[in-house]
């Protein structure tokens, strides 16, 4: 991995989108600019480099001139750090704000919940969704669905979800994935498919869940987070409801099969070769 994959890596960590990152690295690696060039080097769409440098400007990582036509430039690296980390508190306090309110609103009503429903608990972070997660797979006897971004493949791999599955797969399991397969998650898709499980790929697919042999399963609340680290932050929901879980299989199966076979998708890409700085 060169050096721009492995920052633009670090950038994600830190809680940036991939376009984010690759955004704000071409700008600070080559001067300001506005979309039309941007766009021509990064090889992808004018509007979406808008979006991408609108949601940088609110980050606090980009700033425009004022004169026209409106030039992009990037801010220093540690002033823009700084300023991304004090967005995700202010988030992460809005977000501690609602659940108060939820918990005030919710002590007002008689909610009923559904006989079916045996439990449910909120994940709250990627640490404890690994938790949870081991011994389910520990226990599972048929199938393993998985609808996730792809730095989930990472933490797979780094944490001892991919040996867990690999010994299911070994027990006569099986497991599938749909992962929105970039260039810089090759390895660790290529570790998925060595073990057994089948991949395939959609683009921004927006899906993030679970589901253990169609009974219990975890589905996202916040699908954004992009920080690679076991104390980022989540917000999951964990259920035994067999009808949520019959769901998402079903949701799963519907977008299995409008998507492309994983090592299509990596022969693609390195064909392409990495994206352009």
């Amino acid at each position: 991995m060169d050096t721009d994959d492995e920052f633009a890596r670090r950038l994600i960590g830190f809680g940036l989108s991939e376009k984010e990152a690759l955004v704000y690295l071409h700008l600070l690696k080559y001067g300001p600019k506005t979309p039309s060039p941007l766009a021509k080097s990064l090889k992808t769409y004018r509007e979406d480099v808008h979006r991408t440098i609108n949601t940088l400007i609110e980050k606090g990582m980009v700033r425009p001139s004022l004169d026209s036509p409106t030039v992009y430039a990037a801010i220093d690296l540690d002033t823009a750090l700084a300023s991304a980390l004090k967005k995700q508190e202010s988030e992460l306090r809005e977000m501690e704000k609602r659940k108060r309110e939820l918990q005030e609103l919710s002590q007002q009503q008689r909610f009923r919940p559904s006989d079916e429903v045996a439990t449910f608990k909120i994940i709250k972070s990627i640490k404890e969704l690994v938790a949870v997660s081991m011994p389910l797979i520990e226990a599972m006897q048929e199938e393993w669905l998985i609808a996730a971004p792809a730095y989930l493949t990472v933490i797979a791999s780094l944490f001892g979800v991919n040996d867990a599955a690999y010994e299911f797969i070994k027990r006569g399991g099986k497991v599938r994935a749909i992962i929105d397969i970039s260039y810089q998650y090759i390895e660790p898709v290529r570790e998925m498919l060595s073990i057994g499980e089948a991949v395939r790929h959609i683009d921004r697919h927006g899906l993030m869940f679970v589901v253990f042999d169609r009974k219990i399963c975890i589905s996202a609340i916040n699908a954004e987070v992009k920080r690679v680290s076991l104390n980022e932050p989540v917000s999951g929901l964990w259920t035994d409801d067999p009808a949520y879980a019959q769901y998402l299989a079903a949701t799963f199966e519907m977008v299995w099969n409008q998507a492309t076979d994983a090592e299509e998708r990596i022969q693609q890409l390195l064909k392409e070769g990495p994206p352009k700085a």
